[in-house]
């Protein structure tokens, strides 16, 4: 199948490398894809940081403006007003108390839905961070293990395969050298079969001009 089109030729990101490695333009060394999500992750630990302050200044103004508006609703200037204008005042002083009600509310909605939970997820990560690293860590040990174990194997086998062969062309040898004799003797056979064949012949032509 053709290669996959990298999303971001120019970057090392974790979106092209999740299951296969990064060479360099050299072709010779080489980063794992793993190392790359590894990175990935650390950033996203300063990611959720940096998010997390930014949620904490935004809460900061939202209460502070809760503040200010509530403070300016309980202001006392025009508070004499009578009349419709002054229910109209009091209208406006209470919507300013209303408001400041809201983003009060709303600051503290972003404090226990956004900000604490960047911070747990934060804290946890550390703590699976850890985790992860020692099961990692185990992992490759035996990864090792067992490549120092196949490595033995198929040293072991080259040696066998060369036994083998040594073993079998000294019985190619024998298996020659035996047949070789074995011919010799059916050639003397043969031989002393002839010339019995002959002495037989012999005497009986022999006996027939005895005869």
């Amino acid at each position: 199948m053709p290669e996959q089109q990298l999303l971001k030729p120019g970057e090392w990101s974790y979106c092209d490398y999740f299951w296969a490695d990064k060479k360099d333009p050299q072709g010779n060394n080489t980063v794992s894809g793993f190392e790359i999500l590894l990175q990935k992750q650390i950033k996203g630990k300063q990611m959720q940081k940096e998010m997390a302050e930014f949620v904490r200044e935004r809460i900061k103004i939202e209460e502070e403006y809760a503040k200010n508006l509530s403070k300016l609703s309980q202001n006392s200037l025009a508070a004499q007003e009578e009349g419709t204008l002054g229910e109209a005042w009091a209208q406006l002083k209470k919507s300013l108390a209303d408001e400041a009600e809201v983003h009060l509310k709303f600051s503290s909605k972003l404090q226990c839905e956004v900000e604490k939970p960047l911070l747990n997820f934060r804290e946890n990560f550390k703590k699976d961070m850890k985790k992860y690293d020692h099961h990692i860590a185990d992992l490759r040990k035996q990864l090792a293990s067992r490549y120092a174990a196949v490595e033995k194997a198929r040293k072991a086998l080259t040696e066998r395969q060369k036994d083998l062969e040594m073993k079998t062309q000294q019985l190619e040898i024998k298996l020659s050298n035996k047949t070789e004799e074995e011919i010799k003797k059916a050639r003397r056979k043969s031989t002393q079969a002839g010339e019995s064949r002959e002495d037989c012949w012999g005497e009986r032509r022999r006996i027939f001009l005895v005869r």
